[in-house]
């Protein structure tokens, strides 16, 4: 039963987070993938569509269309892997890179919304626990 309880409960947290930011970030016309995509992309290192795809939580043909559509809004460029021409890899432009900063400043909002009134201790401990769980679940 505890099983079941902790599956509803996640569930229900999860909608509504992603309700709440993809409501904030509408005004950047973005979606919560499309964030994904650019926070992966931020370290600078270009990352193939299967990495790209495992990160945003989304299946690889909608990445593509996604990644397609970042190309065109001049947010992403492709280039081609030095170490294996056949891949290729996605990298942040400076447009998404500044796109970046905005979702990183509506985040932060939308988070200190949502953790008002629990202290620091207990955002820790929440996020140690999901993140433990999540890792156990693999």
């Amino acid at each position: 039963m505890l099983m079941q309880e902790l599956a509803h409960a996640l569930s229900r947290a999860e909608r509504g987070l992603t309700r709440q930011l993809s409501g904030a970030m509408e005004e950047e016309g973005c979606t919560i993938e499309d964030s994904r995509i650019l926070l992966l992309l931020a370290d600078g290192r270009g990352h193939p569509m299967t990495e790209i795809a495992e990160f945003a939580l989304a299946p690889a043909p909608s990445v593509t269309r996604m990644v397609d559509r970042m190309v065109s809004s001049g947010l992403v460029h492709r280039t081609a892997d030095p170490r294996d021409r056949r891949r290729v890899l996605v990298h942040l432009t400076r447009r998404g890179r500044a796109l970046k900063r905005r979702l990183d400043e509506i985040v932060e909002r939308e988070q200190h919304a949502l953790l008002d009134g629990a202290g620091p201790d207990e955002a820790e401990l929440l996020l140690g626990l999901l993140g433990g769980l999540a890792d156990r679940l693999r």
